[in-house]
């Protein structure tokens, strides 16, 4: 199993930070449409911009992190769903389906073709409302709370910068997907040459196993939890 990654904290900003990417802004309507008002969205969004959100660790299907606030210091536990066994294969497939799919995702952008690649196969990459679940510690009695909104917000930045956010809470880490696609082209058959026309997606996974060790030797983003 997959171990949870900790991402940096993430510092105060002077203004808000909105969504600009179209994949940003889908999470965006999701933590909307899961919010009970709009007050609570606009508190949360200062919560989150004063860096009062801890380091989110996250996990297939889990998030967890720390929020102050002037009544003290609480916990948030999130859930997103899991894609299961089958869906994890259609979205691979959706992949593979071009080969510069993974080097965009590698790049830090979502293509759009590969979601809806995979929403006409049946498989939803993007939560909508109903699927984020949370918990806290504090007396709240709406789900999500403020604080769980703060830190989903956070979660906002950290998906637009690294769509494998995204990937790894649908149960798909990067090493995961790296792996499926290497063993897609360990063992082709005759039909899985590619002729002239053809992507040759061997050569892109290599690439981009290549392009991954550098940018884990040079800057990591993360690091995993203790």
């Amino acid at each position: 199993m997959a171990r949870p990654v900790l991402h940096p904290r993430l510092a105060a900003r002077r203004s808000m930070v909105r969504a600009t990417t179209w994949w940003g802004k889908a999470w965006v309507r999701a933590v909307e449409e899961a919010a009970y008002a709009e007050s609570e969205l606009v508190a949360a969004r200062v919560l989150a911009r004063n860096g009062h959100v801890g380091q989110i660790a996250t996990e297939p299907g889990r998030f967890v992190a720390s929020v102050e606030d002037r009544r003290g210091l609480w916990t948030v536990e999130g859930a997103v769903p899991v894609l299961d066994p089958a869906d994890l294969g259609v979205l691979v497939e959706a992949v593979a389906a071009e080969s510069g799919r993974i080097a965009a995702l590698l790049a830090g952008d979502l293509p759009f073709g590969l979601v809806e690649h995979a929403d006409e196969a049946g498989v939803e990459l993007l939560p909508y409302g109903g699927e984020l679940g949370s918990s806290c510690t504090c007396d709240h009695w709406a789900d999500p709370c403020v604080h769980a909104l703060a830190v989903l917000q956070q979660l906002t930045w950290l998906v637009e910068a690294d769509p494998f956010v995204l990937l790894q809470l649908r149960g798909l880490s990067r090493d995961d997907l790296l792996g499926r696609l290497h063993e897609r082209t360990v063992e082709p058959t005759a039909s899985d040459v590619p002729t002239d026309d053809e992507p040759d997606l061997e050569a892109a996974v290599e690439a981009a196993l290549y392009a991954a060790r550098l940018l884990q030797e040079a800057v990591p983003e993360s690091a995993d939890a203790e």
